[in-house]
């Protein structure tokens, strides 16, 4: 099987980085799902306040059983950094891996 991996560009708002990055904090603690590998959140270097989400997955199926079967605590944590983005700022990326 294929790995997958989701990625979410973004950029938040400046004032909003201390209360951003505790959210961060937090859901990396919560997620924890069959399937996901991993959960990691990058700032880019030559870009304050410019930050990237990648979850990898053993799968694309453990991909879609992830979409489906959030928590409360999770999507209410998802939901709140989308409040701290900046305008249209997110973009989201599906990478499926090549099995040479």
């Amino acid at each position: 099987m294929s790995k997958v991996i989701f990625s979410v560009q973004y950029e938040i708002n400046p004032n909003k980085r201390e209360d951003y990055l505790g959210v961060v904090r937090e859901l990396k603690n919560l997620l924890k799902a069959e399937g996901l590998e991993s959960y990691n959140v990058y700032e880019v270097k030559s870009k304050v306040n410019h930050f990237q989400e990648l979850f990898t997955f053993s799968s694309l199926e453990a991909y879609e059983q992830f979409e489906d079967d959030q928590n409360e605590r999770i999507n209410i944590l998802i939901n709140k950094l989308s409040d701290f983005t900046e305008g249209h700022s997110s973009k989201y990326t599906l990478l499926n891996e090549l099995e040479l």
